[in-house]
């Protein structure tokens, strides 16, 4: 593999968290599906990037995006940035070893690490509706709800109320105007009250593609991935569930 630090496109997995034509004018990237177990090892052997940003995987259709493979692509000198959704939580439990987390949501993972996660789970419509969002992530209706207090359209104590409704509702069916109305809040007005929030995970991936070129100089910690990878039986028997060749991870010859 070439260094990857000095040329190769830069790899976006991106989904419900950000639509594709809001993402594009922000980053000249590659953008592919929400990641799942094997497809940084795919995506790194069919387009040799300089960088990977994971903000959105899969976790249900499809077992979730493995540390392990992250260690791997940075092993080989690709520099792993993630944020706003399975990406801030990878970065924040790979952190000590060199992927670079973004955002507010990162920094809040980081912070409480037995926070649960899904806490940045949506469900979300099929690949050819482009993974549009139908619900919405907890860590977005937590700033919701501060907005809106902040705003007076809430009390301390009405704010209290929602967010613990909010975690008490499976993440399949956690929507703004849903909680509100189980609150008792009238159906006018709910539309209003949405329109002027921006999701704290929007905000995120969209610094994560702002900041992609400045952290790409940061780079990662080339030393400790080194220190950290290793293929071990599990890695390497949960690649062939998945239909994927597990020689792979042995094509590259780590960087030095």
């Amino acid at each position: 593999m070439a260094d990857a630090s000095e040329k190769g496109p830069i790899l976006v997995f991106l989904g419900p968290t950000l639509r594709l034509a809001e993402a594009a004018p922000v980053l000249d990237a590659i953008y592919l599906q929400p990641a799942a177990q094997g497809d940084i090892l795919l995506a790194a052997h069919a387009f040799r990037p300089q960088a990977m940003i994971l903000i959105d995987g899969q976790f249900e259709d499809r077992p979730a995006v493995r540390h392990k493979e992250i260690l791997w692509a940075m092993a080989q000198g690709i520099v792993v940035i993630g944020a706003a959704s399975m990406g801030a939580l990878r970065a924040a439990e790979l952190n000590e070893f060199g992927m670079i987390g973004v955002g507010v949501i990162y920094r809040w993972y980081r912070r409480w690490r037995l926070a649960p996660d899904d806490a940045v789970a949506v469900l979300s419509g099929p690949p050819e509706l482009g993974f549009l969002p139908l619900t919405d992530a907890l860590v977005d209706l937590q700033r919701m709800f501060a907005n809106l207090q902040r705003r007076n359209f809430l009390t301390a104590a009405e704010r209290d109320l929602l967010t613990t409704m909010a975690r008490n509702m499976n993440f399949r069916e956690r929507r703004f105007e849903a909680i509100l109305r189980d609150a008792g809040w009238r159906e006018e007005g709910l539309k209003d009250l949405r329109k002027d929030i921006v999701g704290q995970k929007k905000q995120d991936a969209l610094l994560a593609l702002r900041s992609a070129r400045t952290l790409l100089l940061q780079g990662n910690a080339g030393h400790r991935v080194r220190d950290a990878w290793v293929a071990t039986n599990t890695f390497v028997r949960d690649l062939e569930a998945s239909g994927i060749d597990s020689n792979l991870v042995n094509t590259y010859k780590l960087k030095s």
